[in-house]
């Protein structure tokens, strides 16, 4: 946590063919596991859930869905996750419709998905779904060598923001 994967996400995003198209980020770990498909894929008008609903695998049409801490998501949505980055199709819940949808999927985890995989809390299926290019952002602790860049990169920042001169630490 913390070590920077959003960013690097983002990053992965400005500078792609899909720049131009939405970020969508989506925190599995801060989800509830009956909110997970909602979410993904969005519902129809119902009179119990209301108007439709569109999720954000729609919303990332043409751009990039970042599913952070993907090892969060319960092992009953990974399956239709799997349907979705293979078929690019999906359908609301409660629909019948098929929605057709061009996304790039990044997803990003703390956990060590090898393990969560042997574990079975992480599909196989999933887990090389995704794996396609893995990107090892290791953590700050491991990288102590650039904390006094990233200290004056923000002290730069924070003192361009309020109208003042830099400050060096020591």
């Amino acid at each position: 946590a913390g070590a920077g994967k959003g960013v690097v996400a983002r990053l992965i995003h400005a500078h792609s063919n899909r720049t131009a198209g939405p970020f969508i980020s989506l925190n599995c770990a801060t989800m509830q596991p009956g909110d997970f498909e909602i979410n993904l894929f969005g519902h129809e008008a119902t009179t119990s859930r209301g108007p439709r609903e569109i999720g954000t695998f729609e919303q990332a049409h043409m751009g990039t869905l970042f599913l952070d801490e993907v090892a969060d998501m319960p092992i009953e949505t990974q399956g239709k996750i799997v349907r979705a980055l293979q078929e690019q199709t999906f359908q609301r819940v409660g629909g019948a419709t098929r929605i057709e949808v061009d996304v790039r999927v990044i997803a990003s985890s703390s956990k060590d998905l090898g393990i969560e995989m042997n574990e079975g809390r992480l599909r196989e299926d999933l887990f090389y779904r995704l794996s396609v290019v893995p990107i090892a952002v290791p953590p700050l602790k491991d990288c102590r060598e650039d904390i006094s860049t990233l200290i004056t990169h923000y002290m730069r920042q924070l003192a361009i923001n309020n109208g003042q001169n830099p400050r060096v630490l020591s």
